[in-house]
């Protein structure tokens, strides 16, 4: 994302909500690659949950990661 990312509108806005909630984060990295949360099933259930972010700051929901951990199911073998 590069320079465009920080011109982009939403990652202002998520960077404002953080601030004012007040998460300070850190200056150490690299800094341009986004995130992503997954939740992988046992066995075969493979990929139950995929959030890949699309600006800095996009978070996923909490209900959307604890439904998926509630289908986990335990491996069987």
């Amino acid at each position: 994302m590069m320079l465009s990312g920080f011109l982009r509108f939403g990652v202002w806005q998520n960077f404002f909500r953080a601030w004012k909630n007040g998460y300070s984060g850190n200056l150490e990295g690299e800094g341009f690659t986004l995130g992503g949360v997954y939740v992988i099933g046992a066995g075969r259930q493979g990929v139950l949950l995929e959030h890949r972010e699309k600006e800095f700051g996009d978070k996923v929901s909490l209900a959307s990661v604890l439904e998926a951990a509630e289908k986990i199911k335990p491996d069987a073998s």
